[in-house]
């Protein structure tokens, strides 16, 4: 870690007549780690120094930064952090102006790193080293993994899905991988690698390239997590997905999903779900798994029949309900042949369903909408014949206030005027609007995934 303090300090040092008086004018204001941190991608060393390495782009850097995300006692400060796309070594080089105590102290940066970058950081001259010969225990990791899928970009490169257990090198290359986590995935937090049934699914590039230092590069990684399932089955769950910024958008993220689905089927695991993904994520998990339920013989004669008591009913009037639920027999069938968790499965359904609908024929359409109307309204306020003593209250909130609400419950029986809360006529227009709301995003999310199918699938 480098520190770099403009001016003319050594000479000021020199002359006490010369010496400045540092300070602020009023309370320090502090800045925001987001403004005045970057944090790059370096691939040789020609890049580190250089702001023109590529970028990457951090959730959110302010979290790490104290409570409310600034930093404190610094004039014009700049940290940039390089980290190598071969060690994944981080090393950080911070400028300022000069430093002062306006009130606020000043925030000791050594430790606020640390706690993102931890061991990787190291002093320039030991990060440059990394760059001219190959990361031993990247190379171990790969040979003595199991390569599960190969592609072929061009006579010289080859690009590979390595599977190998969370132990040994796998372990630490996952310890020096932690801090890319832990910028570019929002919640994440570091697995436990002492805990059973962890596993790496690498993306690696291998070039016979001789002017190629290294030989492998990791373009990304998921982690994925086996555990008991009641009474003798393996349930499997995809912890981290990350695919590297430069490689962002080459369809690796896909590959390495379509590849735990086919782990999943061959080793005949239970099922197949991920912890909190992220709407991106989501919306490639779901464009899967439809293409994957389209061309699945067991739901075609169901879907159609759905579909067309779906476009034959009237439900403008709301006189009557309509679930577009599948049945459990074959929500049971997806799950055993496809892997597919129920969740997952209602999720794609409904997709499904709209991709049959003709987007120009308005009453299949409207619909369709009423039957999300109905699910979501039921999910959260009771059943379409009553609420179950729930109520929908609007609150107040910085984050999407217009989206903000929260649901509540009211104790059943006793004497009613003890227990029953009147909705009062702007209490239910202001309800009925937060569903609309919901039901439109819901909406949307449904035509995205299934735009994406259409296309795929032609």
């Amino acid at each position: 870690m480098a520190l770099k303090q403009k001016g003319t300090d050594a000479a000021a040092a020199a002359d006490p007549k010369k010496r400045r008086r540092v300070g602020f004018s009023g309370v320090d204001a502090g800045v925001e780690a987001n403004e005045c941190m970057k944090v790059f991608l370096a691939r040789n060393p020609d890049e580190v120094g250089s702001v023109d390495s590529t970028s990457i782009q951090p959730f959110d850097l302010n979290h790490f930064f104290g409570e409310d995300g600034k930093i404190y006692g610094y004039k014009n400060l700049k940290i940039n952090v390089w980290i190598s796309a071969i060690s994944f070594l981080a090393y950080a080089e911070i400028s300022f102006d000069e430093t002062s105590d306006g009130g606020k102290g000043i925030t000791d940066l050594k430790p606020a790193l640390q706690n993102i970058f931890g061991e990787n950081l190291v002093e320039k001259e030991e990060f440059l080293q990394t760059f001219s010969k190959e990361c031993p225990y990247f190379r171990n990791v790969v040979t003595n993994g199991n390569a599960i899928k190969h592609s072929v970009s061009n006579e010289d490169q080859t690009v590979e899905i390595v599977r190998v257990e969370l132990q040994g090198d796998a372990a630490f290359l996952y310890a020096r991988l932690v801090p890319l986590v832990l910028l570019l995935v929002e919640g994440s937090t570091p697995i436990d690698v002492g805990e059973h049934g962890w596993e790496l699914l690498l993306v690696v590039k291998k070039t016979t390239e001789e002017s190629s230092t290294s030989k492998l590069q990791l373009l990304g990684f998921a982690a994925v997590h086996n555990f008991y399932h009641y009474p003798e089955s393996t349930r499997l769950r995809i912890s981290q997905i990350l695919v590297l910024p430069p490689y962002q958008g080459e369809g690796h993220g896909l590959r390495l999903l379509e590849t735990i689905n086919s782990v999943a089927q061959s080793e005949n695991i239970y099922d197949l779900t991920i912890e909190d993904p992220s709407d991106y994520l989501q919306y490639i998990r779901s464009s899967i798994d439809c293409l994957r339920l389209l061309s699945f013989d067991s739901v075609k004669p169901v879907l159609s029949a759905m579909v067309t008591s779906l476009k034959e009913a009237n439900l403008s009037k709301r006189t009557r309900s309509f679930r577009m639920v599948p049945p459990a027999e074959l929500t049971e069938i997806v799950r055993q042949k496809l892997k597919i968790n129920k969740k997952q499965f209602l999720r794609c359904w409904e997709i499904l369903i709209y991709l049959s609908l003709d987007s120009e024929d308005r009453k299949s359409i409207d619909n369709f909408r009423a039957c999300i109307y109905d699910r979501i309204k039921g999910e959260l306020l009771g059943s379409a014949t009553g609420t179950n003593g729930k109520r929908l209250l609007q609150i107040p909130s910085s984050f999407k206030e217009e989206e903000s609400f929260a649901v509540y419950w009211t104790q059943e029986g006793g004497d009613a005027d003890d227990q029953t809360v009147e909705q009062q006529p702007e209490d239910l227009e202001t309800q009925e609007r937060q569903l609309n709301e919901l039901v439109d995003n819901q909406m949307e999310e449904i035509v995205e995934v299934a735009k994406n199918v259409s296309s795929r699938g032609k």
